[in-house]
C-alpha cells in the first residue's frame, strides 16, 4: 500500500507539469501515440494474446478483451479525433463586472488527478489517457488482471512518448491485483475523482468503498419498445443491430418490449436474431407466438431473473405489454438508466416516451448502439454516466474539467 500511495503522490506532483503544456504540444503527443499504436501492432497483439490465452473464449469478457489490427486502427483514429477537438481548458464559462468594479471570470480547468477503474477492455487504456491528457489531467489506471499484459504494453508505449517531455509520471498503471483497489478509492489527498467502468459488481464495490468522489458509469440494462405503430422493417433492423453488433458492450439490447397488438409480427421482427443464434427468454404470450417460428433450442420461457439482467452475450428477454404505459412502467422498474429506445411512427407516442423515460440517452427509431462518445462526436469517451450529478451520458473532454473563478481588482477591500 505504501508503494501505491508513494506513486499516487508522484503522479499528483507530475500533474502540475501538464499546466505548462500548450494545446499544440498535447496534440503532438496524441498524434505520436496514434502512430505508435499502428507501428507497434505486432507487439500490442502479442501482449494481448497472452491475456486471451488465459480466458475462456465463451466468456462474454473475451470480446471486450480482444484486440486485433482493425480495433487498433479504430483506436488510433479515435486518438487522432481527440487531438483535433478544441481544448476544453481555459474556456470562459461566465464573465461579469460587479458594481464595485471587480472583474470576475469563471474559467474551465483540469480536475487534476483522475482514477479510472475498469475491467477487461484494453482500449479503455488508450481512450482514458487521450482524454485525460487533452483535458490536462494526470491519470491513475486500475485495470483488471484479465488485461494485465495488454495494459502493461499500452502504458509502456505511452510512457515512452511522454518521456520525451519529462511527463512519464503523469500516467500511473496501478497493480492489477484486487488488493490495489482500496488504497486508490480512499486516497483523497491525491485523487480528485474516480470513474469505474465495468460490471455492476465492480461499480457497487467502488460506490460502497470509495471516499474519493465517484462518477458512476453504470451497467447497461437496455430496452427496445416496439409500439403498436412501429414499422416492422425499421424495428427488425434496430433490434438486430442493438442486440448483435457487439453483445459485450453496455449499450447492447437486453430486453425487447412488444405491444400485444403486434405479437403477430413478432416472429418476423426477430427472424434476423435467429440467424445470429440469439437465445430468447420470452414471456408466455411471446413464447406462444414464437413457438414453431423460432429455433426451439434457442427459445425458453422467461422467469423474473431474465428481466433487469445485463446479458453481455447472445441472450435477450422478451416482454409483452398491453399499452405504452405498461412499457414505461416496465422500463422504470428494470432500467439501469443507460439507454432506451422506442420503435414507433405515432408522434404522440414518441413524444410521451421521450418525455417519460428516465435514462441518460433516449431514442426514437434508432439503435441503442449509438450510445458512444465517438458516435456522439466526442472523439472518444471516458465512460457513460448513468447518474445525474456533474455528468450524464457519454463523458468526454468537458466532463473532465472543473472551473475556478478568476477575480481582478484594483486595490479593492471589503467593508
Amino acid at each position: 500500500m505504501d508503494t501505491i500511495l508513494e506513486q499516487l503522490h508522484a503522479t499528483r506532483q507530475a500533474a502540475r507539469k501538464l499546466n505548462q503544456l500548450s494545446n499544440a504540444d498535447i496534440n503532438t503527443i496524441l498524434n505520436r501515440l496514434a502512430d505508435a499504436c499502428i507501428a507497434q501492432t505486432p507487439a500490442l497483439l502479442a501482449a494481448n494474446q497472452q491475456d486471451l490465452d488465459r480466458m475462456d473464449p465463451t466468456d462474454p469478457k473475451y470480446d471486450r478483451l480482444l484486440l486485433n489490427p482493425q480495433r487498433l486502427q479504430d483506436i488510433a483514429s479515435d486518438i487522432r479525433k481527440v487531438a483535433q477537438l478544441p481544448s476544453p481548458l481555459g474556456q470562459v464559462l461566465e464573465e461579469k463586472t460587479l458594481p464595485n468594479g471587480l472583474e470576475l471570470k469563471k474559467i474551465s480547468v483540469p480536475m487534476g488527478l483522475i482514477g479510472i477503474v475498469y475491467e477487461s477492455r484494453p482500449n479503455v487504456t488508450f481512450d482514458v489517457f487521450a482524454l485525460c491528457l487533452k483535458s490536462g489531467n494526470a491519470a491513475v489506471l486500475k485495470g483488471s488482471r484479465d488485461a494485465h499484459f495488454s495494459n502493461l504494453a499500452i502504458v509502456g508505449l505511452i510512457e515512452t512518448i511522454l518521456a520525451d517531455y519529462q511527463l512519464e509520471q503523469t500516467v500511473y498503471l496501478a497493480p492489477s491485483e484486487r488488493d490495489a483497489l482500496l488504497p486508490i478509492l480512499t486516497a483523497n489527498q491525491y485523487i480528485d475523482l474516480v470513474i469505474p467502468r465495468g460490471s455492476q459488481g465492480l461499480i457497487d464495490f467502488v460506490r460502497k468503498n470509495a471516499t474519493v468522489p465517484v462518477i458512476e458509469t453504470g451497467a447497461g440494462i437496455v430496452h427496445t419498445y416496439f409500439d403498436a405503430s412501429g414499422d416492422l422493417t425499421k424495428g427488425s433492423a434496430i433490434v438486430h443491430n442493438a442486440k448483435t453488433r457487439r453483445v459485450s458492450v453496455c449499450n447492447a439490447l437486453d430486453t425487447l418490449i412488444v405491444h400485444e397488438a403486434r405479437l403477430g409480427d413478432l416472429a418476423a421482427l426477430l427472424q434476423p436474431l435467429a440467424a445470429s443464434q440469439v437465445e430468447l427468454f420470452a414471456d408466455e404470450a411471446a413464447l406462444a407466438q414464437l413457438s414453431g417460428h423460432y429455433p426451439a433450442e434457442l427459445l425458453s420461457l422467461a422467469t423474473e431473473e431474465h428481466f433487469g439482467t445485463e446479458f453481455l452475450s447472445y441472450k435477450m428477454s422478451v416482454k409483452t405489454v398491453a399499452n405504452l404505459q405498461a412499457a414505461l412502467d416496465h422500463i422504470d422498474q428494470y432500467s439501469s438508466r443507460h439507454s432506451e429506445t422506442i420503435v414507433a411512427e405515432d408522434p404522440d407516442v414518441q413524444a410521451q416516451f421521450l418525455r417519460d423515460v428516465d435514462a441518460a440517452v433516449v431514442y426514437t427509431n434508432a439503435s441503442t448502439a449509438f450510445t458512444d462518445g465517438a458516435q456522439f462526436g466526442m472523439g472518444a469517451e471516458i465512460g457513460i454516466s448513468t447518474q445525474k450529478l456533474h455528468a450524464r451520458g457519454p463523458m468526454a473532454l468537458p466532463e473532465l474539467t472543473s472551473y475556478k473563478w478568476v477575480v481582478k481588482g484594483d486595490g479593492h477591500i471589503r467593508a
